[in-house]
């Protein structure tokens, strides 16, 4: 078993501490400033193809440290990090690059640009159940935004050197991300070591410990947490292909995603033959863990997580649901939880009020748009959600109404599918985004600048202030904020007067 320390190494092997490891970031930081984003591109897309042409020996790494079945690792992991990296590579330029805006006529002369600014180094602390998808997303964004970056993988799925095996394929990129290894007290060195960001994907429960800690040290943290994502089905859809998405949607990955449909509303006139539908398609899946491509449900990653579904579903039973399995678990050993769908659910059980992680969905019936609108948003999770209707003016008009950080119409976890689009949630799922532009920006700090020719005149709204003046802002609102069609001949006058007057001592 891997043994952890709260140390990691740099390029010539001197193993540092969490707070050792803040201050060689910071350094490194500093020195590479120089570097253009056209050259933090270029690192990246040697990242790229070396994930490209190594991705089966990728792949075997993650099925082993994590139980997903081969094809989960090969399409949600390394398909999904190279679709972001390609997005990023494509836009970081255009994104980050110092921008001209608007100045108003009341400026006139004056130029205004933002500028957007690296953080300096980030802390990207990852979880378990996407361990190279999310590490390698964050981490190289945070590069190409201009930082330098530690990351600290999840002490349940370290697989420890494959990311410094992917770093080292671009110099550059790997002196700028470092790796350190812990459980939850390294993490929490590393954010009293006082890094400027940190990004946490994880449990509601860890997040909110990660961000008392962080607002000690007024550190900015972003973090996407849990989920209970409701998949919303009304009477129109065809039924077989809806049914193929709830199933993938719920059973991807074992459950094990934030964003795994884990409550399927189901109008009540098409409940009974969806469940039909939806059963036997579930008696069709392949449950099994290091196979070759052909599996569909692989195992629970970690043992906590499985206690946690069991007891889940153990209170489910306790409490009156009727519970439906398919396939039993091989070993204690195997973490191999059958997928399970819960019918005649209740309030009251953890199933509905708690995010599961698992390969286990509940179906409740529900009458009117009104209603599942109502039912959906009393949750206290809001990461994402999906509406399936042939009416697609309805369907816009509940997603709008979702109180949610993203939304599939007719498909399922369908916006992480898109590298253009943000990614994060509301409530107690989180906030800040990640991927898209604003997941590039959040990497940095946006700095205003406006910029002046030096002259001899003197600002009208500078001292001194005198009743002339004042009488000649108050006609500046009059005429700036005017539908009038003379406007703008007015604004002359008034402005030139307006310049005269400042450039007179008082009492002229």
């Amino acid at each position: 078993m891997f043994q952890y320390s709260s140390s990691t190494m740099t390029q010539d092997g001197t193993s540092l501490s969490p707070e050792q490891a803040l201050q060689h970031a910071r350094l490194t930081f500093q020195n590479n400033q120089v570097y253009s984003i056209k050259q933090r591109i270029t690192e990246v897309k040697r990242v790229i193809e070396y994930i490209r042409i190594n991705r089966e020996s990728i792949t075997d790494e993650l099925t082993q440290a994590t139980g997903k079945t081969r094809t989960d690792a090969l399409v949600s992991e390394i398909l999904g990090v190279l679709d972001n990296l390609h997005w990023n590579c494509a836009n970081a330029k255009r994104i980050l690059t110092e921008k001209k805006v608007h100045t108003p006529i009341t400026l006139l002369g004056k130029s205004s640009r933002i500028r957007h600014e690296p953080f300096g180094v980030i802390l990207l602390i990852a979880p378990w159940n996407y361990p190279l998808h999310i590490s390698l997303t964050f981490a190289i964004g945070a590069f190409l935004a201009g930082n330098c970056a530690i990351i600290k993988p999840s002490e349940h799925t370290p697989m420890p050197g494959l990311l410094e095996r992917i770093f080292a394929s671009a110099p550059l990129l790997a002196s700028c991300i470092q790796v350190i290894y812990g459980d939850g007290k390294t993490a929490q060195q590393l954010i009293d070591a006082k890094p400027d960001k940190i990004f946490f994907t994880g449990s509601t429960v860890t997040g909110k410990k990660i961000l008392r800690q962080a607002s000690e040290h007024l550190i900015p943290v972003d973090v996407e947490l849990g989920g209970k994502d409701p998949m919303i089905v009304f009477e129109d859809v065809n039924i077989q292909r809806t049914v193929a998405g709830a199933l993938w949607g719920a059973m991807t990955n074992a459950g094990q995603s934030c964003t795994s449909v884990e409550l399927l509303y189901l109008q009540r006139s098409i409940f009974n033959p969806f469940i039909t539908q939806f059963k036997q398609a579930m008696e069709e899946l392949v449950i099994n863990t290091g196979d070759q491509g052909n599996a569909d449900v692989g195992a629970i990653t970690t043992n906590f997580q499985a206690e946690i579904i069991q007891e889940h579903l153990e209170d489910a039973k306790r409490k009156g649901a009727n519970l439906f399995s398919v396939g039993q678990a091989i070993s204690a050993t195997s973490r191999l939880i059958p997928p399970t769908l819960i019918t005649d659910v209740s309030e009251d059980m953890l199933i509905v009020q708690e995010e599961t992680f698992g390969p286990v969905v509940c179906a409740i019936p529900f009458d009117s748009e009104d209603e599942i609108i109502r039912l959906v948003n009393q949750s206290p999770y809001g990461l994402s959600a999906s509406v399936w209707s042939k009416d697609l003016k309805r369907a816009q008009r509940v997603s709008h109404a979702l109180q949610t950080g993203a939304v599939s119409i007719n498909n399922v976890m369908l916006t992480e599918g898109n590298p253009a689009l943000p990614f994060g949630g509301v409530k107690e799922s989180g906030f800040g985004r990640g991927k898209g532009e604003e997941g590039l920006l959040a990497f940095t700090r946006s700095k205003a600048i406006i910029i002046d020719k030096q002259s001899s005149k003197k600002e009208p709204n500078w001292y001194p202030y005198t009743i002339k003046k004042y009488q000649l802002f108050s006609e500046l609102i009059d005429t700036l904020f005017n539908n009038d069609w003379l406007k703008y001949i007015k604004l002359a006058l008034v402005g030139g007067k307006l310049d005269k007057t400042s450039q007179q001592a008082r009492g002229d």
